[in-house]
């Protein structure tokens, strides 16, 4: 007859798996980096969809963006929009597409921000990159309310990545709710829910996402400062030219020194 295991053995096999699966985890953070860890992770918060989210959240955020683009004289939801985010002033704008022009639509406030004026390089060094990015997926159990995955490494980073020799550039860049950040963009709750909804209505694909160390439409990105990456005029190039398909004409905050590199804390 098979031995039936005592309470004991049983709780002390379970806590032998429980542990066994922590140190694994461990193990695996600081081996891999958050890139292996957090996906799983992830899937183990909360089993809800896009559309359950949509559903929840879109009831408040839906009516918001709609008075917002009726005032401009735009339909709702748009064919495309872009969201531009400016590291230096902390403010993520929200563009949407007219015809062949680009119209203002809101500003959001950067709740949290890690690291400082520069591209990011490597996994762990709570730098927010900078670049033209997409959006890669909707995560509707974010421990952050809700987020938005980017596409960050893209082609341009990971080319030059591989130009440096560096392995690991990192990945799992988002822009969430709450006002917490280690290398991501928050934005609060509010803010997540309508650019989360918005950006499910029309499509991930029709999302353009710009990242800058400062608003270049007010003063030069370029030259680049001193200590930044060989390649990292290319980049501030490629930033300048994006951001000037945006023209504010309302005013903004004041502009820092080109060559003032802020802490973001």
């Amino acid at each position: 007859m098979p031995r039936i295991p005592t309470r004991r053995a049983r709780r002390f096999t379970g806590a032998a798996l429980f542990g066994a699966f922590a140190i694994g985890t461990v193990f695996a953070a600081t081996t891999w980096g958050r890139a292996l860890w957090l996906p799983a992770y992830a899937s183990m918060v909360g089993d809800r969809t896009v559309a359950d989210a949509v559903a929840e959240y879109g009831e408040r955020a839906t009516p918001r963006l709609a008075a917002r683009f009726e005032a401009a004289g735009l339909a709702y939801p748009p064919s495309e929009i872009a969201l531009v985010a400016l590291k230096a002033e902390r403010r993520l704008e929200l563009w949407a597409s007219h015809g062949d022009a680009w119209r203002h639509m809101a500003d959001y406030r950067i709740t949290a921000a890690s690291g400082v004026a520069g591209p990011k390089l490597r996994e762990g060094d709570r730098q927010v990159p900078e670049g033209l990015y997409r959006i890669a997926g909707l995560n509707p159990n974010s421990r952050y309310h809700l987020s938005m995955k980017l596409d960050y490494p893209n082609a341009f980073d990971l080319r030059h990545a591989a130009q440096d020799g560096r392995a690991r550039p990192g990945s799992d860049i988002f822009i969430h709710g709450k006002a917490v950040s280690v290398g991501c963009l928050a934005v609060g709750d509010d803010a997540i829910e309508e650019l989360f909804v918005l950006t499910a209505s029309i499509g991930r694909s029709n999302v353009k996402v710009v990242i800058a160390p400062f608003d270049g439409r007010r003063a030069p990105l370029l030259p680049a400062p001193e200590g930044l990456p060989p390649w990292t005029p290319e980049l501030y190039r490629l930033i300048g030219e994006a951001l000037h398909e945006y023209p504010r004409t309302t005013p903004s905050l004041p502009q820092p020194h080109q060559d003032h590199r802020p802490t973001l804390p």
